[in-house]
Formats: C-alpha cells, structure tokens, sequence
C-alpha cells in the first residue's frame, strides 16, 4: 500500500519566513488552500504503488458492486411504495455514503410522491426527527416546504419547546435542517440556536457516550457543508448496518471506496506525469511542486461521479497555474514585471512572450497552451469553445494579483470591504467555476438553458466563503494583534478598539450569511442540467473549512486523515 504518513505537510500554512515575498495585504493563498513550501520530492506519497484493494476490480468484484447496486435499488423502490418514515432513512443513509448518483430517478420518484403528501399533511410524519428529515430532504432536491411546520414544535409562547432536549436524534436532524436556510427564514435561525445549545449541553453532561461522539461529529461537520464521499468514513462508523438493507449499503459502500480509489490513483498519476513533463519546477524553483495538493482540489469538487476524469484532470491544470502564478506574484516577481506578466495575460497573444522576463515567459506559454487544449477539447465535446471566457477569468485573477502586491509595496492597507471585494476574485475561485461551467457542457450557446450570467451571485457567494476562511485561516497564523493583513487585521483597523475575537465573529457571521445566499442560489439552480455544476459549487464552498481547520500544531489532522482514508484506505 501506498504509504500515506506525511500528507499532513502538504497542507501546513506559508510562513513569511518560508516566503519573504508573500504580501501582507490579504496574506493571499489561490483557491485551493493554505499550502507550504514544501516540494513533491519531500512527499512520502507513493502514487505509482496502488495497493492490491485499490486496483482495478477483476470481473468477478465488479459484477458484485453491480449487483449491490441494483439490490439497493429495488430496496428503494419497495420503500417508495409504502412512504414510510424507513424511506426518510434509506434515502439520507444512501446520500451519506456518497451513493446517490446511482439512485437519483428513485429518489426523485419517492421525494416527488412525499412532497404530494407533505403539501396536504406534513405532520403525518409526526416526531422532530422524521418532520426535519423530510424537510431537509425536499429542500435538498429542489422542492419547497415552508419553515412554518416547525412551528408545531413551539410552545405558546412561540418558542421551541423545552422538552425537544430529550430527543437527541430529533436535534441532530433539526440542527441539520438550519444549514439550508435562506435569508429571512427566522424559524430555521431559530432551530439553529436551539438545536445547537440542547446538542453542546448533551455532550458536556455525557462525555464518553457513543451517541454524544455523534453529536459532536454533526456539529461541526452537518451533512448540508460536507462532502459524503469524503467523510463517508465519520457515517459508516456510526452506522447501525448489521442486518437487512443497512448491510448490503455498508458493503456497497465499501466496494464503491475501492472502486475510487483505483479510479483516483489513476488520475493523480497522469497529474504528476503531466506535471514533470512541462518541467516547470526544474524552471521555477522557488514555485511549489505539489501535484497530489492540486488533484486533492479537483477530486474533492467532482467526487461525485467517477466518470468526470476528463474534468477532473483538466480542472487540476488549471488549479496547477492558479498556485504556480500566485506563487510568481507573492515569491518571484518584482512590481514593474508583475505589471508587464498582467498585460500580457490580458493580451493573450503568444508574441506577448517577447515582453516578459525569462523565468516567466515558460510559464505563459504553458498556460496559454494548457487553456487552449481544454477549450479545444470542450468544443469537441460541446460544440462551443469557451476560450473567451476563460481568457477573461484569468485576466481578472490576475488584475487582483496586482493590485494586492501594489497595495503591499506602496504600503497602503485597504478597507477590509475593498479587500474583501477584490479577495473574492484573487482566491481563483471564478478561473474554477467558469472553467468547471463549460466542462460541464452548460452555455446557451450549446442549446442549454443556463448561462454564465445566472450563476453570477452564486459564484460571488463561494469566492466570499473561500476569502473569508482563508483569512480566519491566516489570522490563526498571525500574532496576537491579527496583525496578519487578513480580513480580520483590516477590519480591526477601520474599527478602532475592535478585538480579534471581535473581528473574527464579523468574519464568521458573513460565512453564515453567505451560506444562505449560496443555499438559495443553488435552490433556484434546478435545471437538471446544472446539477453536477451546482454539486460541484457546493463542494468547493464545504472543503474550504478542511483546509483551515489547523490544530495547535498548524497541521490538518481532519483532512489528512480523510485524504488518506479516500486515496489509500485498505477495506476488507
């Protein structure tokens, strides 16, 4: 097996001692994460050495992995027939596991059938928890029930009623359901509040119990800002699948962890060996060398389908640039060349190579050729070459680029608002989403009937979230002060006498906010066209926090330890 022992250096934050040119304004990092200087030749990642679990299936296992596949089906179906609250649960477990790909005209039937039912008399399903489950449920996948019904659960004082705190599933599930709100849903404020103060209660008065380990992993990690093929491992723990249909989903899920495995170890070796042959970290020596850091990116975003190879490659090429040219503006260049590798960017025109400094014109050319593959090879496939766009997503990561180091080097400190403003497009967040947007085959001009303009506040949303945990993220790294030339540090500037703790609780709350706005965005997204699109939205948004949620160490032991069990895990 592949040895896994050192992933967590991947992931440790850039010192300014390890990178004396990274500008203070917005401590920077390009929308895949806080990474180190580390180079691939320190990894201990041995991605051409697959263990015998994680090759590809003889016949034999992959006529099983159908056949569990179509038992779950019929398993669906029959509890489709009879609109069960069992259903509510067949169907949460299988999205959990990551498996609802394989089930989604099934799910779409029996949820179609409950949101009938549900219009007439939601409270057939009587208890908090098949009520919040429900909910949760017909919210995920597009159906709209008002907060209203948790009014059932107030008493008259219109409050929720005390004695919920002994129906600990049924918090769980209503806690669940608040991450789904949408601006204005006060009630689902509330139930947040609530659900979240009787939960943390649990845990303090019952330490060492089971059931309070649960709790604890549903706080932090709800279901709503996870991604279940990436911490599936948190749920099967917890599953109670010993018997009946809960034993044939934990072996499916088991198989289908193999089955990606095989399918990501394959992929993450055509990265590294596209990687050496551009020969770019033998040019660019101070830029990082970190193929498994990119690809981790990409396989998290398209995890759920493992037939998207072609667009997780091509969205790892380009993930590779965004580090390689932040690196180039934090670490390599000086202002007056940054200036010249910006315009010349905009002009996206080979004989602008002629304008640029030696060590950068290998990277523009590569760049260039790189986007220009990719666009040629979604016309193939779409029949529309999104060039224009992708040239323009570039120029503007790089327009911020410049204008943070010009801020740095002319030692003016923005607002926090304006580097807020122009942080959401230095995260490379739009260079990702408008890429991922045609690979998708989505365009008008392909005959869809979405366009780049409809997603405009949802991709603002995602940018803002990744800003802002990256700078929660940075904060950590600074001193006491925040004087870290993140969000928190500008914000205590334009607010004298403003703690950190302060400072960070703002930058918390525009999180939450931001959340709402992207949950009705991606709501309102319901064209089944975009629905890999809006999946691979809402993953971007729910790994951010994986790659900022350091421990008193600077390490990622909670991503590390997903990364692993998803590449590398031996199952029996």
């Amino acid at each position: 097996m592949a040895s896994c022992g050192g992933l967590s250096h991947l992931f440790l934050p850039c010192s300014l001692k390890t990178r004396p040119g990274l500008a203070k304004i917005g401590k920077r990092e390009p929308a895949v994460g806080v990474v180190s200087a580390y180079g691939a030749g320190k990894q201990k990642w041995n991605i051409n050495t697959a263990s015998e679990a994680s090759r590809l299936h003889p016949d034999k296992l992959e006529i099983e992995y159908e056949q569990k596949i179509e038992e779950i089906r019929h398993v669906l179906q029959t509890k489709g027939e009879d609109e069960s609250s069992e259903s509510l649960v067949l169907v949460d477990a299988i999205q959990r596991v990551g498996l609802s790909s394989y089930y989604e005209e099934e799910i779409q039937t029996l949820l179609r059938k409950l949101y009938v039912t549900s219009c007439a008399s939601i409270y057939k399903y009587y208890s908090l928890r098949d009520v919040s489950l429900l909910f949760r449920l017909l919210r995920q996948h597009g159906y709209y029930i008002s907060p209203d019904v948790f009014n059932n659960f107030k008493g008259k004082e219109g409050r929720f009623r005390r004695n919920l705190s002994q129906d600990i599933r049924g918090l769980m599930e209503l806690y669940e359901v608040a991450q789904l709100n949408f601006q204005g849903e006060c009630i689902l404020d509330e139930a947040a509040s609530f659900s979240s103060q009787l939960l943390h209660e649990y845990c303090l008065a019952n330490v060492d119990d089971n059931l309070s380990r649960m709790v604890i992993r549903r706080l932090r990690y709800p279901y709503h800002k996870t991604i279940p093929r990436l911490t599936r491992k948190d749920f099967l723990q917890d599953f109670d699948g010993i018997n009946g249909w809960g034993k044939t989903l934990n072996e499916l899920a088991l198989m289908d962890l193999r089955k990606g495995q095989s399918v990501y170890q394959g992929e993450l070796a055509q990265v590294s060996d596209w990687w050496n042959e551009l020969g770019l970290a033998q040019k660019l020596k101070l830029v990082r060398n970190q193929p498994p850091k990119w690809y981790t990116w990409s396989m998290s975003i398209l995890i759920d389908d493992f037939s998207l190879s072609l667009q997780r490659m091509s969205l790892t090429k380009s993930v590779t640039f965004i580090y390689l040219i932040d690196d180039i503006f934090d670490v390599v260049g000086k202002l007056d060349e940054l200036t010249i590798f910006t315009e010349a960017i905009n002009k996206w025109d080979y004989a602008a190579v002629d304008m640029l400094p030696d060590y950068m014109k290998m990277c523009y050319r590569a760049l260039l050729d790189t986007t220009n593959d990719i666009s040629h090879e979604i016309y193939k496939r779409h029949g529309h070459n999104p060039i224009n766009s992708l040239k323009t997503s570039w120029a503007s990561l790089c327009n911020a680029y410049l204008l943070e180091a010009k801020w740095f080097a002319s030692g003016v400190s923005p607002t926090a608002d304006m580097h807020l403003e122009n942080g959401k497009v230095s995260t490379g967040v739009y260079v990702v989403l408008v890429l991922l947007f045609f690979l998708l085959g989505l365009g008008r001009t392909n005959g869809g009937t979405i366009n780049l303009p409809d997603i405009s506040q949802l991709l603002s949303c995602v940018a803002t979230i990744f800003r802002l945990w990256n700078d929660l993220g940075g904060a950590n790294d600074g001193n006491e002060y925040g004087t870290d030339g993140s969000y928190i540090d500008l914000y205590m500037k334009d607010h004298p006498g403003v703690s950190v703790a302060q400072a960070r609780e703002r930058a918390v709350d525009i999180i939450a906010s931001q959340w709402k706005s992207l949950n009705k965005e991606s709501f309102c997204l319901n064209d089944f066209s975009a629905s890999s699109f809006k999946r691979a939205s809402l993953n971007l948004a729910r790994i951010v926090p994986l790659m900022y949620d350091y421990d008193d160490e600077q390490q990622l032991p909670v991503l590390d330890e997903y990364v692993k069990f998803t590449l590398f895990n031996q199952t029996t």
